[in-house]
């Protein structure tokens, strides 16, 4: 692997266990608070273990906000007989499978995740399922797990979804099918039924989907940007701009920050905050296997998002 140590920017939000940040997903509370829940990889775990090891083995860190913008870390989700619970650190002994992507719905009946996992901590990318798994959750601090998905595929990944109408819809990558977005529809979070392919073309991944400006949008990362479709339904989509066209795509030199991957808008009243995380030292597309630990960190970075003449604008 080649790649140069470059300086970043002031992030927003660098975990302080193993500054590994990625993958983020915000929620406000009733109580006003901003939850943060991502993916905490082992960027600079003394002994990862071989090959991509250190992107596996990983918890759901958690972080929270009084405003969204200073963040405090609190801690992990750790595995209990029925799920998952919020402890003050991680417990490397008791990993037995890889947590990845978590997204947070709120429905009628409290919270609801929808979190990858992979049994154990593989050191290869091929060769092992992904599923995408329901929990459940009253606080925010502890889930009971219902078990995974049905969207058939043993190859699913970073679930997203949305209440669009009087159904839900959830959107994930299928790396079995060419690394493209597909969608599964339901009447009630209890069952789904798949719904063929949202988004084709340029393999990617990380989808997330949001109204705002009289439109559905969904954002994807296809590891130089972002890509951005559009929607009335939430079903079919255009690409917004040309098919090279993307969102926070350029590394921008003065701030030292580089491309934009794997985000989620919170919406707030007619405009959005984009948080996504990238891997500020690195200068190149290719990550996964980077030996050097300065070039496997990851932080969380903002920018905010509004919608003008029927375009998403981005600004970091």
């Amino acid at each position: 692997m080649t790649g140069a140590v470059r300086t970043p920017a002031t992030p927003l939000y660098r975990d302080p266990v193993y500054d590994g940040a990625a993958d983020p997903t915000v929620v406000v509370d009733d109580e006003g608070t901003w939850w943060m829940l991502y993916t905490q990889r082992r960027a600079d775990h003394p002994d990862p273990g071989p090959g991509v090891a250190w992107v596996h083995g990983s918890r759901v860190g958690v972080a929270r906000s009084d405003d969204g913008f200073a963040w405090t870390y609190v801690g992990t989700l750790e595995p209990t007989a029925d799920g998952l619970e919020l402890a003050s650190a991680p417990q490397p002994g008791r990993v037995d499978r890889t947590h990845w992507a978590p997204e947070l719905v709120r429905a009628d009946d409290g919270w609801r995740m929808y979190l990858t996992e992979i049994d154990g901590i593989p050191d290869r990318w091929e060769g092992h399922e992904r599923r995408i798994v329901e929990y459940r959750s009253d606080d925010l601090r502890r889930f009971r797990r219902r078990g995974p998905v049905d969207l058939g595929s043993d190859r699913v990944i970073d679930a997203a979804v949305a209440r669009v109408g009087d159904r839900w819809r959830m959107w994930f990558k299928d790396e079995a099918a060419g690394s493209v977005t597909r969608a599964a529809v339901s009447d009630d979070l209890e069952s789904w039924r798949q719904d063929g392919i949202a988004i084709g073309g340029r393999p990617h991944e990380g989808p997330h989907v949001f109204p705002l400006g009289g439109w559905y949008w969904m954002i994807v990362d296809e590891w130089r940007g972002m890509a951005v479709y559009r929607s009335r339904d939430a079903v079919h989509w255009r690409r917004q701009g040309g098919a090279d066209e993307v969102i926070l795509g350029e590394s921008d030199e003065g701030a030292r920050v580089q491309v934009g991957r794997h985000g989620m808008v919170l919406v707030r009243g007619d405009a959005g905050v984009l948080f996504f995380f990238t891997h500020p030292a690195w200068d190149g597309v290719e990550i996964a296997d980077a030996d050097a630990v300065e070039l496997r960190r990851s932080a969380v970075f903002r920018a905010d998002v509004r919608v003008a003449d029927d375009i998403l604008i981005c600004v970091r």
